[in-house]
């Protein structure tokens, strides 16, 4: 899933990944602290997994409405938030 793909990439500033970081961390609606930050030449690369997908939409449309300018790749997966539904036998 890729937010934010626009035809004409802007190079990403040396502190992008750290605002972004600390704009999941810090932001009392998200914050998010299981979501790795990464940059690959023009794209900001967010990694990990969160309890649903809302959650991630959240998240993507936070670092977009942020910073605009930037590609996005984002790889977050869902987790299961709610207790199993079998009993799991050990042997």
């Amino acid at each position: 899933m890729t937010g934010n793909d626009t035809d004409t990439a802007h190079p990403v500033g040396e502190y992008v990944e750290a605002e972004i970081q600390r704009l999941l961390t810090e932001n009392v609606d998200v914050a998010e602290q299981g979501i790795t930050v990464a940059q690959r030449e023009h794209t900001v690369i967010l990694c990990g997994e969160v309890e649903s997908p809302q959650r991630r939409d959240e998240i993507v449309r936070l670092v977009s409405d942020r910073f605009p300018d930037v590609r996005l790749t984002v790889d977050i997966g869902i987790t299961r938030a709610q207790a199993p539904s079998e009993v799991e036998e050990l042997s």
